[in-house]
C-alpha cells in the first residue's frame, strides 16, 4: 500500500506556554477526528508529530489514523530550528519508503511546520541544517510554515519552503478555522494522490485567518526572541517546576519617550520533560525585574509570591508567609523580603 507520510513540526518553546500550546493540542485532535471521516485519508495517510524546543523529540511515530492518538504536548526551553529539522530528517529517512524497480514507495511527504517565534540557534548550526534539508528533501517533500503571530522569523522560514503562510491567532474561532484548513489540506492531498501523481493540493485560504505571507518584503530580524520574557522557576513546597511568562509592551512616557517592559502573562506548570527538551547551555541574558510587570502566584501551591530570588544559586522558587525559605533549587535556607531592581537570569524563550 502506498502511503502519505504527514509530519507536524511543532515549536514547544515557552513562548507557546499557556492558551497557544492547549489549542494546539485541541487542535491535533480535530484535524485527526476530522480525517478519521474521509475514507480517502483513512485508506493513504501516516501521521507523526515531532515536538522541538531547545531539544527536538518525537511525540507519536509515524502510524494510520486509525491508530493514531492525539499527545500531550510538553514544553521546552530555547527554539532550536536546527534541532528540530535535524530530527525531522532523521525521521524522514527512516521512514520514507522510496520507489525502486520492485515496488513504488510512499507519496512524497507533506511537512506542517509551526513555529511563533525567533530561532535560538548559532547562525551556523541554522545554515547547515537549511543546507542540508534543501540539499536531500526540498524537492522530496511538501513543507507548509505556518507562522503563528508576529514575532516569527518569516526570512529563515522562506529559505525552506516558498509555502510560508501568516496565522492570526486571535480568538478561539480563528483556531478552529486554522486546524479545520489544516484538515482539508490533508484530505484534499489525499484525494490528490487517488487522482493524480501530484498530492500535494492546500485548501484555500482565508486571508482574515490566513494568509500567505509575501516574503520579498521581509526584513532581517535578530537572532533573539524578544518577544516574550520566560522564567524558569520551582516550587518550594512540591519541588515541581513551573514557568513564569511576560509579554513585549512597547509604551510611551509622559516626556514621549518610548520604552519597553514586559507585561505578565502567567505562571504555568510543566513537568519534567521541559528539561529534556531543553537547551543545555545555559542563556547569558538577563533581565532587570524593573522590566518586568506583574509578580505570579504559585501554579503548583498557590504561595502568593511565585517569582523569589535565591543569591546562592541566582534561581528563582515561590515564597509563602514562613519567615525561613528553603531554596528547591540548592536547599539554601534564608528570609526573603519584598525588593525589585535586580538582575534575574531569562531562559532562552
Amino acid at each position: 500500500m502506498r502511503r502519505l507520510p504527514v509530519f507536524f513540526l511543532i515549536d514547544v518553546s515557552e513562548s507557546m506556554v499557556g492558551e497557544p500550546i492547549e489549542r494546539v493540542q485541541d487542535g491535533m485532535a480535530s484535524i485527526i477526528k476530522g480525517l478519521r471521516t474521509d475514507p480517502y485519508t483513512l485508506e493513504t495517510v501516516w501521521i507523526s508529530v515531532i515536538a522541538f524546543a531547545g531539544q527536538p523529540k518525537t511525540l507519536v511515530p509515524l502510524q494510520e489514523i486509525i491508530s493514531f492518538y492525539p499527545p500531550k504536548f510538553p514544553v521546552g526551553s530555547g527554539t532550536s530550528l536546527s534541532k528540530g529539522l535535524g530530527h525531522l530528517m532523521y525521521e524522514l529517512r527512516k521512514n520514507f519508503v522510496r520507489t525502486t524497480l520492485e515496488q513504488k514507495g510512499d507519496w512524497k511527504p507533506i511537512v506542517f511546520l509551526f513555529t511563533d517565534g525567533v530561532p535560538t540557534d548559532s547562525p551556523s548550526d541554522l545554515k547547515a541544517a537549511i543546507a542540508e534539508w534543501k540539499r536531500n528533501w526540498q524537492r522530496t517533500a511538501n513543507l507548509v510554515a505556518v507562522s503563528f503571530g508576529d514575532g516569527t522569523d518569516n526570512r529563515i522560514l522562506g529559505q525552506l519552503t516558498e509555502n510560508v503562510l501568516y496565522f492570526n491567532n486571535t480568538d478561539t474561532n480563528a483556531y478552529m478555522q486554522f486546524f479545520k484548513w489544516v484538515t482539508d489540506s490533508i484530505k484534499t492531498s489525499s484525494l490528490s494522490v487517488k487522482n493524480s501523481s501530484t498530492g500535494f493540493e492546500l485548501a484555500g485560504l482565508d486571508d482574515r485567518t490566513l494568509a500567505r505571507i509575501d516574503l520579498s518584503k521581509q526584513d532581517d530580524q535578530p537572532v533573539t526572541d524578544d518577544n516574550f520574557v520566560v522564567l524558569a522557576a520551582k516550587c518550594q513546597n512540591t519541588k515541581r517546576p513551573y514557568v513564569i511568562k511576560y509579554r513585549k509592551n512597547v509604551y510611551m512616557d509622559a516626556k514621549g519617550d518610548i520604552g519597553l517592559r514586559y507585561q505578565l502573562v502567567g505562571a504555568f506548570k510543566v513537568d519534567d520533560s521541559y528539561y529534556e527538551l531543553s537547551d543545555e547551555e545555559t542563556a547569558a541574558r538577563k533581565i532587570n525585574t524593573g522590566q518586568l510587570i506583574g509578580g505570579p502566584v504559585c501554579p503548583c501551591c498557590g504561595n502568593q509570591y511565585g517569582l523569589a530570588f535565591d543569591e546562592t544559586c541566582g534561581k528563582i522558587h515561590c515564597v509563602g508567609t514562613e519567615k525561613i525559605s528553603t531554596c528547591p533549587w540548592c536547599g539554601n535556607r534564608a528570609e526573603y523580603s519584598a525588593g525589585g531592581g535586580f538582575d534575574v537570569n531569562r531562559t532562552k524563550g
